[in-house]
């Protein structure tokens, strides 16, 4: 390796805005981060689809669900006869 060209490793605490600290070493002194594993809602399990604007109703309202369209009898030629 050469001298003087690999940035200085030290020890760094790594602060999420939920509280949780992490000790670990980098080459930033301290960082401050918005998520991580304690407060993520992959990993607590407190995932939620929350569909505030209402896109689905909207959607159903606009176009039919699928299940009528499926009941729908189709047309043939040979019924006209």
């Amino acid at each position: 390796m050469k001298a003087e060209i690999h940035p200085e490793y030290v020890e760094t605490t790594i602060t999420c805005s939920c509280g949780e600290v992490y000790h670990t070493r980098s080459t930033v002194p301290n960082l401050k981060i918005g998520i991580c594993a304690a407060c993520h809602p992959f990993f607590t399990g407190e995932q939620k689809f929350v569909d505030t604007a209402g896109r689905v109703e909207k959607f159903a309202k606009r176009y039919g669900s699928s299940k009528a369209r499926r009941q729908k009898p189709k047309l043939s030629s040979a019924s006209t006869s």
